[in-house]
């Protein structure tokens, strides 16, 4: 014998089915917002790392120019200059320029508890009254920068750029012997963008 139905009670069993598969798509979306969200975190942390990267491999290639700049091997570098220094007339306070021409990045010791060179000097400026040596300046060498073909890579943003300052050297214990000095050198490399930007210094020994 068949039992009678009742429609309102239909009517509640769908409805109560609706606001579960609502609930059920609620979660789902909320999940899926999440995951994408975190994809998107994660794919911008690797951009940023990748791009540091290139500034810091950048930065490294400066100070081996600098290196080459200093000593050679090369015909353009100041290896008369700075291969054997024990005197700073050439260095000037806030940094030579390119109208000296060889004096391009070399910057005196800040006096007075002025910063120094190279905290106060602008590494971005590329043009001809720049305070800093652009890669390859004096030694002639190649450095791949700037914007460039489609199938041309990832690449920095422009060449990187140096400074040296004269520091008396601590391992000079000869007092009868003259004043001599090591370099304090410090560059800036960039990444893809103008604004990603790394600074790594060394202190150089001839």
């Amino acid at each position: 014998m068949r039992r009678p139905t009742h429609p309102g009670s239909t009517a509640r069993q769908g409805g109560a089915s609706l606001i579960i598969v609502l609930l059920i798509l609620i979660v789902v979306s909320i999940l899926g917002v999440g995951g994408a969200q975190i994809a998107l975190q994660g794919e911008h942390g690797a951009r940023n790392d990748r791009d540091m990267q290139v500034a810091w491999q950048a930065a490294e290639a400066a100070l081996q120019d600098a290196e080459f700049d200093i000593h050679g091997p090369g015909t353009g570098n100041r290896n008369a200059l700075l291969g054997n220094l024990q005197n700073t007339n050439d260095f000037i306070v806030a940094c030579g320029n390119d109208a000296t021409k060889k004096n391009i990045g070399l910057c005196a010791l800040a006096q007075n508890g002025s910063k120094p060179a190279w905290q106060s000097v602008d590494f971005t400026k590329s043009d001809a009254t720049a305070h800093t040596v652009e890669f390859g300046t004096y030694t002639q060498r190649a450095f791949d920068a700037g914007a460039g073909t489609s199938n041309s890579g990832l690449k920095p943003f422009q060449k990187p750029r140096y400074v040296i300052e004269p520091i008396m050297d601590p391992g000079n214990r000869d007092l009868s012997s003259p004043n001599r000095y090591v370099y304090r050198v410090t560059a800036m490399g960039f990444g893809p963008r103008q604004d990603i930007q790394a600074v790594s210094q060394i202190i150089y020994r001839n």
